[in-house]
């Protein structure tokens, strides 16, 4: 059933892909198809960088000899750092350089995947610690600095998204190409070679980062604690930012739990003795993702993104409603898994065209990672407490009908939009509107 599925999932994204190449995606500028390829092909060594972890992290631990609590405090000291630490250090992107913190997310996550050949549970955790910083930067510092660089050369709205989606689509494939290398890697040289393989290309990344990208920045005469300040002003007088960060931390709070819980659920409606294939069920979700990134650019050809994205997020309630309903209905089950994979392709371009057009350029990157402070606390949370799967996705399906609520206080708002100018929309031009 999986295969076939995957078979299935994969015929659609494909599909997709090459009817929005064809007929939505038409370009005959050739200076924004190299700007996008600059632009994508950095992001994709970024994202490889992280992918190439994922799936080895916890083995390596448990080859080390850690115990199961050992482990879980080293993942929530990963979302701890990223709340505390990556929430500072991925702010001075507006202050000292959006192209500078992209380089130093290349260096601080090379130096974690160093750490990973120590088999001691402190060095371990110093690894941890600068991975979860990194992770604050790779979600603000590259959008932010494409964002400012696609206003400044003039290219149209549409194209923003256009530019989105294919770094999602791009996110997606590179996901499923991470998880074979990786597996390759680990299976010629042991657990601890997907790291090594990602420092070379982490390393890569940072070296194209500095020949390729010009720098730009946001508030430069700020210091750290003004662009706080000013992001927090903006999220207390603009209920329109405010929503949009509650929409984005409570929906990737959920897909960050679902992450952690897919597999329980799966077993659990699975036959006794039945062995899930873990690697092609994995797959299929990121080909789903992909489709889903490729279906945003037809939707939105005919509607807001504001809009779109309340449908999506309601899908993706009744997506992770079916645990609580079908629990061991397996087929049901890993159908409405692979459609909330896909509303997670049409998230992330969604929610990067509704930053691009709602926040102020001067404390972009500070209030992107504001935005990330209840998301991590809310995956530290359902780390730390031993939840009953029931409960876990019960949480979730909550989580997903909130945010559905706040995009539609988003959508029922007057309309921002974004300026060409480099300095994004300004205070005035907002009350304007």
């Amino acid at each position: 059933m999986f295969h076939a599925f995957f078979i299935g999932a994969s015929a659609i994204a494909v599909a997709l892909f090459v009817y929005t190449k064809s007929k939505v995606e038409k370009c005959d500028d050739a200076t924004f198809s190299l700007f996008q390829r600059s632009y994508i092909s950095v992001y994709a060594l970024a994202v490889a960088g992280d992918w190439l972890q994922g799936p080895h992290v916890y083995a390596l631990y448990d080859s080390y000899g850690m115990t199961k609590h050992q482990i879980e405090l080293l993942f929530i000291a990963g979302f701890g750092s990223s709340l505390v630490f990556g929430t500072v250090i991925g702010s001075f992107a507006d202050k000292f350089g959006r192209r500078n913190n992209c380089f130093l997310y290349g260096v601080l996550y090379g130096i974690s995947c160093l750490t990973k050949h120590v088999p001691v549970i402190e060095v371990l955790m110093v690894g941890r610690l600068l991975g979860g910083i990194a992770t604050s930067i790779l979600f603000s510092a590259f959008e932010s600095w494409l964002v400012y660089e696609h206003n400044k050369r003039g290219f149209s709205d549409d194209k923003l998204g256009v530019v989105f989606s294919n770094a999602a689509l791009a996110n997606s494939l590179i996901a499923i190409a991470s998880g074979y290398v990786a597996q390759f890697a680990a299976d010629m040289f042991g657990y601890v070679a997907p790291f090594d393989v990602a420092l070379l290309v982490l390393g890569a990344q940072s070296i194209l980062v500095l020949s390729r990208w010009p720098e730009n920045y946001g508030d430069e005469k700020a210091t750290t604690s003004q662009s706080f300040h000013k992001a927090f002003s903006l999220l207390k007088s603009d209920h329109r930012v405010l929503c949009l960060g509650l929409v984005q931390a409570l929906f990737e709070g959920a897909m960050y739990t679902f992450v952690l819980e897919w597999t329980p659920a799966l077993s659990q409606a699975a036959a006794i003795g039945e062995k899930l294939p873990h690697g092609v069920i994995f797959a299929s979700f990121m080909v789903a993702a992909a489709a889903g990134a490729s279906l945003f650019k037809i939707l939105t050809k005919y509607t807001r993104v504001e809009n779109l994205m309340r449908y999506v997020l309601l899908v993706s309630s009744a997506c992770l409603s079916m645990p609580l309903i079908f629990p061991f209905d397996l087929t049901l089950l890993f159908v409405a898994f692979l459609v909330f994979e896909m509303c997670v392709g049409i998230f992330w371009p969604s929610m990067a065209c509704l930053r691009g057009a709602y926040l102020p350029e001067e404390t972009r990157s500070t209030t992107i990672n504001m935005f990330r402070i209840p998301l991590n606390l809310i995956v530290i949370v359902i780390l730390y407490q031993n939840f009953s799967m029931f409960t876990i996705f019960q949480c979730c399906a909550i989580f997903l009908l909130l945010a559905a609520g706040a995009q539609h206080v988003l959508y029922s708002s007057p309309r921002v939009i974004p300026f060409s100018g480099a300095g994004g929309v300004t205070d005035a031009e907002r009350e304007e509107l």
